[in-house]
């Protein structure tokens, strides 16, 4: 990324995040931006430069949003998908059609659909920018060792072999599945026995096919498979490996053409651009940090690909422990707050592996007879007009929040600043972190060493109705987002955390102590409580 010589590396940094993918480069970025020393270190030379993950949903946009990439400002990368999502018998027969229309709480449509690689690209385009993030291909990591103070890590060059040792105060593992952080830090692998084999197939349609923009799941027992759009003109799909077949015979690209074929696809119609094997599993570690160690992505869990939620949790990830490193950088920390990062987001990743497990138990049915139970119930349903079951939406485990609201997940609406036009919530305050009040005399009571400690953690002041100051800003509640939220909350203010997860809520006399309780805890985090 930067211009250094090969074996140049800094001494010593702040973090060192082992791994190059999504979640190590969104780490970076906020970590960056936030003005720390970070070095990443990759054993690959160069980005995997085909499609993985296809779909995102409301949240991972708003993630997005937060280093400057909101989806309608690269339709090139991403583009929602405002439809449903329809699941179809052997026969061709609608089982039942899921609803991934309209937006979520995040402000942003509840599904998109993205191409990967271009994403990284723009995400690689940000690092270069960052002085102080150093990114180191072609170096394995290949030792670690920890002290009181600093964690030391060695890494040997992939062309040289040569090695070197770089210390660092914080380290974290973004090195995928097989993470060594996580097997040298001696946490513990839960793993569900989940194993399925599917061929994922990725196609680029010539203009002149036309194809639909449509997401379907055909739960065909002859061959469980999945349709959907793969980002700005692509589409993917993916083929069940049945009992009778090898992974070696599935993974051709005359096999992935034969499985294609149904659908109008012939290298006359459409540009193949990869075919490759992929085991489903359903795993987490059980512990997400051992002293300065700790793990986020594929290093803490796996799920399989069924909810669209495994890239969304490693970015969840990025989003939770960025803010809390940033914190405990600067200062305004206690140590102990990084506790709060794997009991808080163990619980989120669980429910959405239980729930991925769930659908592909519904799925990957291969035995006729059963499939055609399944098949009569869900028709069943669908004919009484019962609705899917929706994604789970889980708090926060356990952590740095308060009362029945703390841990879920903001709102984000559009506001008004004066004359100015309407901007969502986050850009309109460089962030969504703030105490939201329906008046502002709620908040410009607050006393000023609290206002300056808020300002430190960059959490803004913001009231609905009132006169402001210069520590209070008064906006315009363009939809009504917020006053209806606080309606449902039954509160007149509520705290949202930088990685926009509520942390409480209380009424308009309470907001110097939500506020207060909020920054103590983070100079002096409590232990988590036994669960």
């Amino acid at each position: 990324m930067h211009a250094v010589e090969e074996d140049a590396f800094p001494p010593a940094v702040d973090v060192t995040i082992v791994g190059f993918g999504p979640v190590g480069k969104l780490l970076a970025i906020h970590l960056g931006r936030r003005g720390h020393q970070v070095l990443v270190v990759d054993r690959n030379t160069a980005g995997y430069p085909l499609p993985r993950a296809v779909t995102h949903c409301s949240d991972f946009a708003r993630i997005l949003q937060s280093v400057g990439l909101s989806p309608d400002t690269v339709p090139a990368i991403t583009q929602p998908y405002d439809d449903m999502y329809v699941w179809r018998d052997g026969e061709g027969r609608t089982l039942v059609e899921v609803d991934w229309s309209g937006r979520g709480e995040s402000g942003w449509y509840n599904t998109y659909f993205f191409h990967q690689p271009s994403l990284e690209d723009a995400f690689d385009d940000l690092i270069a920018r960052m002085p102080n993030v150093t990114v180191r291909r072609g170096w394995e990591a290949v030792a670690l060792d920890q002290d009181a103070d600093a964690v030391t890590l060695t890494v040997r060059g992939d062309a040289s072999g040569t090695e070197r040792t770089v210390r660092s105060a914080w380290l974290v593992g973004a090195d995928g599945a097989n993470s060594r952080v996580r097997r040298w830090a001696g946490l513990d692998w839960h793993d569900e026995g989940y194993f399925y084999d599917w061929l994922v197939v990725d196609v680029k349609p010539r203009p002149e096919l036309r194809f639909p923009h449509i997401a379907a799941q055909s739960c065909d027992a002859r061959r469980p498979s999945t349709m959907v759009p793969g980002g700005p003109g692509r589409r993917r799909w993916e083929f069940m490996r049945l009992p009778e077949e090898s992974r070696e015979s599935l993974n051709s690209a005359e096999t992935a053409w034969k499985l294609l074929a149904p659908y109008g696809l012939t290298p006359a119609t459409a540009e193949l651009e990869r075919h490759s094997v992929y085991t489903f599993q359903a795993c987490w570690a059980t512990e997400w940090r051992a002293g300065r160690v700790l793990l986020a992505g594929d290093a803490a869990h796996l799920m399989p690909p069924f909810a669209g939620q495994g890239l969304g949790a490693g970015a969840r990830d990025a989003m939770n422990l960025g803010w809390k490193l940033d914190a405990v950088l600067r200062g305004l920390a206690g140590e102990r707050i990084l506790d709060t990062y794997g009991s808080e987001r163990l619980r989120h990743a669980q429910a959405f592996v239980e729930f991925s497990m769930d659908l592909g138990r519904i799925i990957c049915l291969t035995d006729p007879e059963a499939a055609a139970a399944r098949d009569a119930r869900m028709t069943a349903d669908w004919n009484m007009g019962m609705k899917p079951p929706a994604p789970p939406r889980p708090g926060l485990g356990p952590g740095l929040h308060e009362g029945p609201a703390g841990g879920s997940l903001a709102r984000q609406g559009r506001v008004r600043r004066g004359s100015g036009d309407p901007v969502m919530f986050d850009d309109a305050f460089d962030g969504p972190a703030a105490v939201v009040a329906r008046h502002a005399a709620s908040l410009t009571a607050l006393p000023q060493d609290l206002h300056r400690r808020l300002d430190r953690l960059g959490v803004s002041r913001v009231a609905l109705h009132g006169v402001g100051d210069a520590d209070v800003s008064v906006v315009e509640d363009v939809d009504g987002t917020y006053a209806s939220w606080l309606d449902e909350l039954a509160a007149d203010v509520v705290l949202i955390r930088p990685d926009f997860h509520v942390y409480g809520t209380g009424a308009a006399g309470r907001a110097a102590e939500l506020a207060a309780g909020f920054v103590d805890r983070l100079a002096a985090p409590r232990p988590l409580p036994v669960h």
